[in-house]
């Protein structure tokens, strides 16, 4: 083709003036095992020590996994947990009162899914943020009172194994969470007296040791209350571990106040706004989205804090684990019951971190 004819077919393929150019196809994707193939070269293999540490870390990981497997399905006697499963779930809690337990972990369930379609869900779900937001309010003591509610059979030492676990957990991450925005609101308030209390409050809490605070909440709680109101042990217990999650819940909020830009608050008063509301529409969702990540850690160590009330003759979860070994019949089976223990533990905790990261990627946390 001669220079003129290619000088033409040039200009012909060039776009109008006005009109957008057209978009360019994206390449084809490899296959997958090309794209597994070129991760693992770049990420595992980059260079020679880089593939010393990974085959060295393969191997004591191929070991230990054998170690384990060989273990669990040879030498472990799973019978000490396949025998005291229900007193393990539900301690000594009346087995005609279960439904309580069947309809509590009903509701909370139901709000969890509903929590998940109104934050991460389809966008239509997302005006009834609110409402769940107070069916959590609602629902949840509700349900707590239906399964502590029970004809007590038993002295102090009365447990109800995993059930208290869930209830110290749930009681306490859906009370400690509010009462920590309210006091990292306090400690940025511009009332002296205020944020002195606020700041007093904080301080004195994460500087205390959490059996100290459960201590306290045990015997010296009652003291604060009228002669009328004695509330029970499991009731000191979450009044222990909300009072001292709360402070550090107030901590990693307010670090995400200060992280707000100062523009923001400008912003939303050049627009009429008060400064409540200012601080409630604009400030505080933009605080809370970026410390949800210390918010859920934190919140996975109050769960793992509820064994500590066993100190007290609260046998929730660990707690009866513990009186299931004292039995002579089982004696020597540590590590299974322990083993059962610590799966049924992390199935929790990495089920919190799991819904933390999915609503991270959702609210575009970390991206810019």
């Amino acid at each position: 083709m001669d220079e003129p004819a290619l000088r033409t077919a040039s200009v012909e393929a060039m776009p109008a003036a006005g009109e957008a150019a057209p978009l360019a196809s994206p390449p084809p994707q490899a296959p997958w095992p090309r794209r597994v193939a070129a991760w693992i070269r770049a990420n595992l293999l980059a260079t020679w020590y880089h593939g010393v540490l990974t085959a060295v870390s393969l191997a004591i990981l191929i070991a230990a996994a054998r170690a384990v497997v060989a273990w669990a399905v040879g030498r472990a006697q799973w019978a000490v947990v396949r025998d005291n499963l229900l007193l393990l779930l539900v301690g000594a809690y009346p087995r005609q009162q279960l439904w309580r337990v069947g309809v509590a972990l009903g509701v909370l369930a139901l709000l969890v899914v509903l929590s998940g379609l109104a934050w991460v869900g389809p966008t239509r779900w997302r005006r009834w943020q609110m409402g769940v937001v107070g069916a959590w309010v609602v629902l949840v003591p509700a349900a707590v009172a239906l399964v502590l509610s029970v004809p007590r059979t038993g002295g102090a030492g009365t447990g109800y194994g995993l059930v208290l676990t869930l209830v110290l957990a749930v009681a306490g991450i859906t009370l400690s969470f509010p009462l920590g925005v309210a006091l990292a609101l306090g400690r940025v308030s511009s009332l002296p007296v205020i944020r002195v209390l606020a700041i007093a409050y904080i301080e004195l809490v994460r500087g205390t040791p959490l059996m100290v605070v459960l201590f306290f909440s045990m015997t010296a709680l009652p003291l604060f209350l009228p002669p009328s109101v004695r509330p029970d042990l499991v009731t000191r217990a979450a009044a222990g571990l909300v009072l001292f999650t709360a402070a550090y819940v107030a901590e990693a909020v307010r670090g995400g106040l200060q992280g707000v830009p100062r523009g923001q608050i400008e912003a939303a008063q050049a627009l009429g706004l008060t400064g409540s509301q200012a601080m409630f529409l604009v400030v505080l969702p933009q605080a809370l989205r970026a410390v949800i990540p210390a918010l859920v850690g934190q919140f996975i160590s109050l769960f793992k804090d509820t064994s500590l009330v066993a100190v007290w003759g609260l046998l929730e979860f660990v707690g009866v684990a513990q009186s299931v070994l004292s039995n002579p019949a089982y004696l020597g089976r540590h590590v299974e019951v322990y083993a059962f223990v610590a799966a049924v533990y992390w199935v929790f905790c990495y089920g919190m971190s799991l819904a933390s990261r999915r609503l991270e990627r959702r609210l575009g946390l970390g991206e810019r």
